[in-house]
């Protein structure tokens, strides 16, 4: 397999930096994966794993490897893991009847893979339509949008680790989800390569669609099932989301803070048409985008970058910005919202 030197990552992340790899590689099975890392240079390299480049911020060159991995199958069976577990779940008349297990390669693009689900009528990632990047980073991200997140529909997760080229498997419970987090971002970061995701989808889908503007644009429909939940969620995101190929972008940059509900409290007698989003009975999340609004960075642009004109949480690339701009413009709007409310933005995107 051709690893090449000096590669240019400019349509690789949705940002558009024109930063470059010093090493590059795009295997298409395990087998090349595993003598890619095995060959030297490779096995001393610092590595970088890149899937869509939809969440990533180059901050300049990676002087390393960078692996693209191209595995691009799917399949999918409607029972178990084998004849014990179908027997005991026929005699009980659920598993098979309910849900269908659909594998993934990481190298498929994210969006093809939900229009596979919701051409087939599989229910479960409907809402995450649109969601640029790949299978292989969607679990590492824990994607969600419209009150689902990928988690809830994940069964196992298939690794291979970088250094001994050992294969893994992560149950769902193995792999920690949390609000745009998992065990892939923690404890195993930079260690690890998706190599496959397996998700458990409804043969007849719950919808969710409770989300405000969700709600509100399926109300149009005398029926609704997962295709128009995806075309109205495909809808929503044109009318709110940047176009990465007019202006770089990463989509959300920052996560939205979950506070105590006092404070929550606090800001909604301050700002009443503030909307909150109760996580348990102590907790409450607020908008990050209505945070950076409120202090006065919406539509505000400095040299080459800037904050976008309709939708305060994406930091944009105007063309020929770099990603020490962008990460000095988050810095100064992370600063400001801290001075203003008191709250701490993270950011959601993966520096590099």
């Amino acid at each position: 397999m051709p690893i090449q030197e000096n590669y240019p990552l400019k349509a690789h992340n949705t940002f558009g930096f024109d930063v470059r790899a010093r090493y590059y590689a795009a295997p298409a099975t395990i087998d090349e994966l595993k003598a890619l890392l095995s060959t030297e240079p490779c096995r001393q390299l610092p590595k970088l794993v890149l899937g869509g480049g939809s969440n990533l911020l180059f901050r300049g060159d990676f002087e390393g490897l960078v692996i693209h991995p191209r595995f691009n199958n799917i399949s999918h069976r409607s029972h178990g893991l084998n004849l014990l577990q179908k027997i005991c779940v026929n005699l009980c008349n659920l598993w098979e009847n309910k849900y269908v297990f659909v594998t993934a390669g990481a190298g498929v693009v994210w969006d093809d893979f939900v229009a596979y689900c919701v051409n087939k009528g599989w229910g479960g990632p409907e809402n995450l339509s649109g969601i640029p990047g790949t299978v292989g980073a969607a679990p590492v991200q824990n994607i969600g949008a419209y009150g689902v997140e990928v988690k809830d529909c994940i069964e196992r997760v298939d690794a291979i680790r970088l250094d001994t080229l050992e294969e893994m498997a992560f149950t769902k419970a193995d792999c920690q989800f949390g609000y745009r987090d998992s065990i892939f971002k923690q404890e195993w970061k930079n260690k690890l390569l998706i190599t496959q995701v397996t998700f458990k989808l409804a043969l007849q889908p719950v919808l969710k669609t409770h989300y405000g503007a969700l709600a509100e644009m399926l109300q149009q429909h005398a029926t609704v099932g997962v295709q128009q939940v995806r075309d109205a969620v495909l809808q929503i995101r044109r009318q709110k989301l940047p176009d990465p190929t007019e202006a770089g972008n990463a989509g959300s940059f920052f996560k939205n803070p979950t506070v105590l509900r006092a404070v929550a409290d606090q800001l909604q007698a301050q700002y009443p048409q503030l909307t909150v989003y109760p996580v348990d009975e102590q907790h409450t999340k607020i908008p990050a985008g209505w945070l950076i609004e409120q202090s006065g960075w919406k539509g505000k642009r400095t040299g080459h970058v800037g904050v976008h004109a309709a939708q305060s949480l994406v930091l944009v690339n105007y063309g020929n910005g770099s990603g020490r701009e962008v990460l000095q413009l988050a810095e100064a709007i992370q600063q400001s919202v801290s001075d203003k409310f008191n709250i701490k933005l993270e950011m959601e995107v993966n520096v590099v």
